[in-house]
């Protein structure tokens, strides 16, 4: 069952971000709760065809691998996304089952979890953002927040469309 309280069990600054990002990821798994494998891959927006549920899921996936990893960590950047297909992560998201995309994006924010918990927030990101600066863990994590909170709202949206489900 999905954990859903953004009341963190301290009040610490650290377990009040890590507890608003897991908040917003439990909200994105429960959003999938019950969805059809068709209606994952349900783009049901005219004008947005990358737009569906499994993509969604696959997209918040990737983007805490970038700003973690590639960003944070300085590691060599692997994402599925290409120059001529930057939003490939949302494209294939629809080749996986979204029980497995959900799996997969459950196993990574455990290990993430365990990465914040050994760095301080005011550590230093090994790659800079596009305006050349070194952000720290704490806006990452704030960022990712962000990220995820935006993309709930997309997949409140999406699953309305898809077979009627709604939620808080």
């Amino acid at each position: 069952m999905t954990r859903l309280s953004d009341t963190p069990p301290a009040w610490d600054e650290c377990t009040q971000l890590t507890t608003f990002l897991d908040y917003a990821r439990d909200t994105a798994r429960a959003k999938c709760e019950g969805v059809s494998a068709e209606n994952a891959r349900t783009a049901p927006l005219p004008g947005s065809p990358l737009m569906t549920m499994s993509g969604v899921v696959n997209h918040l996936r990737w983007v805490e691998y970038y700003w973690f990893q590639v960003v944070f960590l300085g590691e060599d950047d692997k994402g599925p996304w290409t120059e001529e297909d930057p939003d490939r992560e949302m494209r294939i998201g629809v080749d996986f089952p979204l029980a497995q995309l959900l799996d997969e994006y459950a196993e990574q924010s455990a290990r993430y979890r365990e990465l914040v918990a050994e760095n301080d927030l005011d550590a230093r990101s090994e790659r800079t953002i596009r305006d050349g600066r070194h952000v720290d863990l704490r806006w990452i994590l704030l960022h990712l927040v962000e990220e995820t909170a935006r993309h709930n709202g997309h997949l409140d949206i999406l699953r309305e469309l898809v077979d009627g489900t709604t939620g808080a």
